[in-house]
């Protein structure tokens, strides 16, 4: 049976996977298109931002890594920094343990001070699948325009 944790990674994982295959391909044109909203640029930027921030590690009770990606300018660049920043965010869910999880963030969380790491976590995987279907729809929105 699996434990906390390692639902947490293999979650992980498997969404990190799918935006991966979605994200495959990529091509200067879709990243640097400027539709009606927000490009697909600052999205994967912002996926590389809060997969690889400092306070990973400190609100989970670990050491700092000192990761710092590079802002990308280019669609390979893009791919490049956000398979760095899922290096950096699974080395902080290797580096958990079931028991780790379930302690409270405490002060440095400010305002999340009594949220438990484990809901910070969640959070950090739904910040990847809402900010990843949002980079897959605008590929599709991308092909789409092109076709039409």
């Amino acid at each position: 049976m699996n434990s906390a944790r390692d639902d947490i990674v293999e979650t992980s994982d498997y969404v990190w996977q799918r935006l991966s295959s979605r994200l495959a391909g990529l091509t200067e044109a879709e990243f640097h298109w400027q539709p009606e909203v927000t490009t697909l640029k600052w999205r994967l930027r912002h996926i590389v931002d809060f997969l690889s921030m400092e306070r990973n590690w400190t609100w989970l009770g670990l050491e700092p890594s000192g990761v710092t990606i590079a802002e990308p300018t280019t669609a390979a660049g893009a791919l490049s920094a956000l398979d760095q920043a899922y290096a950096a965010w699974s080395s902080v869910l290797a580096a958990s343990t079931d028991s780790s999880l379930q302690e409270l963030i405490g002060p440095l969380g400010g305002p999340y001070a009594t949220a438990t790491r484990r809901a910070f976590v969640l959070h950090i995987l739904d910040e990847l699948v809402h900010h990843g279907a949002e980079a897959a729809l605008m590929r599709d929105l991308y092909a789409a325009r092109q076709r039409g």
